[in-house]
């Protein structure tokens, strides 16, 4: 990711380890035979200098990580210092009028929100009217669980990058259960209910055929040509039409249905209808089947359709979709059949195996991956900053604490000293070399740090 161009993409979705405390391993004989990754952390899991960037890029995340330490402990750190500094990358990546997914779990989802709202803004993810939102997929039908609640459910947590992100209403299909209920009407167009031509307000209380919207404390509402169905087109100057004469073109067309108290009520037909907007908790996308061609054996795979879903929804076609944990290609493979460009990235050599095979089934002609086996190289800038000094370094090795007095310190407060002062002979290499915060440095001046040590005990 360091070494991809600002703002290059429009939408990541991201699938990372859990914080799960297990160790997961594709079954022998399977598509994904030999992938395997490890989901339990310690700070020795971490880049130490990935504690000392993210402090210093970022102190409300951190602020977030400091929080996990009091409360969960050093595991939870690790694993939120791993995901933090990959966050911030990933956010530096995405175009203003994009927006990332998280796929996660009730393990470490609490801290993940905190750290995307940190991250991200807290006014573009759930809570927040007209951005983001928290998904809450059905992943599987039960959980044998012993003690407690059996879960059964995954969390998706989706920001948006501004107002002005790409975002496609997703509808799905009536259930023949509210179809039955609702569309009780047949004529020669097909099923359809009733929906009244009237709406709040007093503004339009013209009578027509001896009704009047007054009558109710209503005004009229006409619907537009997407109501229509398809053998009907509304003419070019519709707009510019009176109500009786829009009222007399649909009754024309036999789209209105007069109640027994003779209330006109427009035809809804069910073909005219694109379904159910699709809310955040999400029960109709089933997990792979031990039998489904789809399946690779690859351990936590998602469903195509749940990828197909996201992208189509939060991307256009020509987009490019980023998936910095790819493990079995799912993603791409979405993105591909869904005519979005795409990059991906994955620790494990067999992932690029895997992509190439499942888009070869989709599309045998001209699927064809392109993966270096060497990191990119950014053009977009002249520098990048260095985030492995000796300072980020020492600054995770000590856990952000003072050598001296053992305090938890922000890392602009600390400064790099060293252990033996450099006018008694002491050097700069690593070994002696330490951060200490501002109080405690002036404080030990050019002692070493055993003599101001003893010092203070006195």
């Amino acid at each position: 990711m360091r070494g991809l161009n600002s703002n290059c993409v429009d939408l990541v979705y991201l699938d990372p380890p859990f914080n799960s405390n297990r160790n997961y391993e594709a079954p022998v004989g399977s598509k994904a035979a030999g992938a395997a990754f490890r989901d339990m952390w310690e700070l020795s899991s971490v880049d130490v200098c990935e504690h000392g960037e993210l402090a210093e890029r970022s102190p409300a995340a951190y602020s977030v990580i400091d929080a996990a330490r009091e409360t969960h402990g050093k595991r939870m750190m690790s694993y939120l210092i791993f995901m933090a500094v990959r966050l911030i990358e990933t956010k530096r990546l995405i175009r203003d009028n994009g927006s990332i997914y998280l796929h996660c779990d009730d393990t470490a989802g609490h801290y993940l929100k905190l750290l995307m709202d940190a991250i991200f803004g807290a006014k573009n993810g759930p809570g927040a009217d007209g951005s983001g939102g928290e998904i809450t997929w059905k992943r599987t039908f039960q959980n044998g669980a012993s003690a407690g609640f059996g879960r059964i459910s995954d969390t998706i947590l989706f920001y948006k990058m501004s107002s002005d992100s790409v975002f496609n209403t997703i509808y799905s299909d009536h259930s023949e259960e509210y179809i039955k209920k609702n569309y009780r009407h047949t004529d020669s167009r097909g099923v359809f209910r009733t929906v009244v031509l009237t709406a709040p307000g007093n503004s339009n209380l013209i009578e027509w055929r001896g009704y009047s919207p007054a009558r109710s404390g209503r005004t009229w509402a006409i619907p537009s040509q997407k109501a229509m169905p398809e053998d009907v087109s509304l003419p070019t100057n519709w707009s510019q039409l009176e109500t009786v004469q829009k009222l007399e073109f649909l009754r024309n067309h036999d789209l209105i249905l007069f109640s027994k108290h003779g209330i006109p009520n427009f035809k809804r037909y069910l073909s005219t209808t694109q379904g159910v907007k699709l809310q955040n908790i999400w029960t109709d996308i089933n997990p792979i089947s031990s039998r489904s061609s789809e399946r690779s054996g690859y351990p936590t795979q998602k469903p195509l359709a749940l990828l197909e879903r996201i992208i189509r929804a939060s991307s256009n076609e020509g987009d490019t979709v980023f998936d910095p944990f790819c493990g079995c290609a799912t993603t791409l493979v979405a993105a591909h059949n869904l005519g979005r460009k795409w990059i991906g990235c994955d620790l494990s050599p067999l992932t690029v195996k895997l992509v190439n095979d499942r888009i070869l089934e989709f599309d045998s002609l001209f699927a064809k991956a392109i993966n270096p086996d060497y990191p990119p190289s950014r053009t977009d800038t002249v520098e990048v900053k260095n985030y492995r000094t000796h300072k980020h370094e020492l600054y995770g090795e000590q856990e952000g604490e003072c050598n001296g007095c053992g305090t938890h310190f922000p890392f602009k407060i600390m400064e790099v000293d060293h252990i033996l002062p450099r006018s008694r002979g002491g050097t700069n290499v690593k070994e002696n070399l330490q951060v200490l915060c501002s109080h405690c440095n002036r404080s030990k001046g050019d002692k070493t740090m055993s003599e101001w040590k003893a010092g203070t005990l006195l």
